[in-house]
């Protein structure tokens, strides 16, 4: 950290009644010499911050395997001098910015480091002028370098904020990771009710702001039964045609648009042989909206259609070669949103207003669901720039514009820690 005089940003603020309010305490923290120097730096520095994404994302982290790309974010925030370093019990790096009144109320910045590749995927990144092409570019790649980016500017400014700033690189925001990271932290973090407000990273953009929280279930479904040959054993029930019946049942559901719920099957999965009855077959479905208890009714309709087609299929067969089923939730991401008036949202509103942002707010599922869920003001944010080709191999992220996307992440780290 650059050796010099710190801002005390608390100060500089004063109660918030509103927009007007916010938008003046905005444009009076944005004045302050510290923060222009901290701008100064993301200007300056485009270079490295790329070369910290092109470093990154030659690490893989796939699905429950992040663990070199934790250590490695731990390196970067130990040489951008954070303190209380290190991995927590489900290998989350985390570190803190300290701030003047360090040890009560804190503000969290996060990034998930998984990815949806796979452990053996190439990882070749190829950068073209300000474009990176590689899996994990943008997603997340662009989220974690702002991390980097922003904590390296506050420590070169030498910024100093009213409260502490929790910096986190995350693992299992994708896929079956069922938002495992953010689960643990708020579970099992010795400062997780310290957390005033939440800012997650994710992906590239500057002006959307996720503020509901998309809620989704997920289930592995299974149907099996003894199989046999496709002639000598014909007339036996087939799993993969039981478990159609039911995907077609489910497929004739009338359901809600307001609120809105959607229903998706995946994967299915079965079967060795054109000419055998299979053993088993899988199909995995997923559930998603912005209300709980449409979940909990389409968690009803998904049993009921296959355990009625499972009891059809049986009827009259002996039990030996009877069909049995079973229904595993493989995820769940609550749903949640942030209140209007939120001092971290009318923050947001005033920050984009100072920056000339016309913000725009989305429902989606981020890792913004746990902390939201639990009424912990939270919001999800693109760290700038622009991206393509998400969860492809050629994935790819621009970073014309992303000096602007940090500038407003900075800007409203310092405003929430007022």
């Amino acid at each position: 950290m650059t050796a010099g005089a710190t801002l005390k940003v608390m100060a500089v603020t004063g109660p918030a009644a509103g927009l007007a309010t916010a938008f003046a305490r905005i444009g009076q923290l944005a004045s302050l010499r510290p923060v222009h120097e901290a701008f100064g730096w993301l200007h300056l520095h485009e270079q490295q911050i790329m070369a910290w994404q092109q470093e990154l994302v030659m690490v893989a982290a796939p699905p429950f395997g992040e663990g070199p790309r934790a250590e490695w974010l731990c390196g970067k925030f130990r040489e951008l001098e954070l303190d209380d370093v290190g991995l927590d019990g489900i290998g989350n790096a985390v570190g803190v910015y300290r701030g003047e009144e360090s040890g009560g109320a804190c503000v969290l910045l996060s990034a998930h480091i998984d990815t949806v590749f796979p452990a053996d995927t190439p990882i070749e990144p190829q950068l073209n002028g300000t474009r990176l092409t590689a899996p994990g570019a943008c997603d997340n790649g662009a989220g974690v370098a702002a991390l980097l980016a922003v904590a390296a500017a506050l420590g070169h400014a030498g910024i100093r904020p009213a409260c502490d700033l929790v910096f986190v690189g995350n693992v299992g925001e994708e896929g079956e990771g069922n938002l495992r990271g953010m689960r643990h932290f708020y579970q099992h973090a010795p400062l997780r009710d310290r957390v005033a407000a939440h800012v997650v990273l994710d992906g590239a953009g500057h002006e959307v702001a996720v503020t509901h929280a998309l809620g989704s279930r997920r289930y592995l479904v299974t149907i099996a039964g003894p199989g046999g040959h496709s002639w000598t054993d014909a007339g036996r029930a087939n799993p993969v045609v039981v478990l159609s019946r039911a995907i077609a049942g489910l497929g004739d559901l009338n359901l809600s648009t307001k609120p809105r719920t959607t229903l998706n099957v995946g994967t299915i999965e079965g079967g060795t042989s054109v000419n055998a009855i299979p053993e088993q077959v899988t199909a995995r479905f997923d559930a998603r909206s912005t209300d709980a208890e449409q979940l909990i009714r389409l968690e009803v309709e998904i049993h009921r259609a296959v355990e009625d087609a499972v009891i059809e299929a049986n009827e009259g067969v002996k039990r030996e070669h009877a069909l049995r089923f079973s229904i595993e939730m493989i995820g769940d991401r609550p749903a949640g949103a942030l209140a209007e008036h939120s001092i971290i949202f009318e923050n947001l509103r005033a920050v984009d207003r100072h920056l000339g942002i016309r913000s725009e707010t989305r429902i989606a599922s981020t890792d913004a669901n746990i902390p939201l869920s639990l009424g912990v003001p939270a919001l999800s944010l693109g760290a700038g720039g622009d991206g393509g080709g998400i969860h492809t191999r050629n994935e790819w992220y621009d970073a014309r514009g992303r000096e602007l996307g940090l500038r407003r992440i900075l800007l409203l780290l310092l405003a929430c820690c007022s």
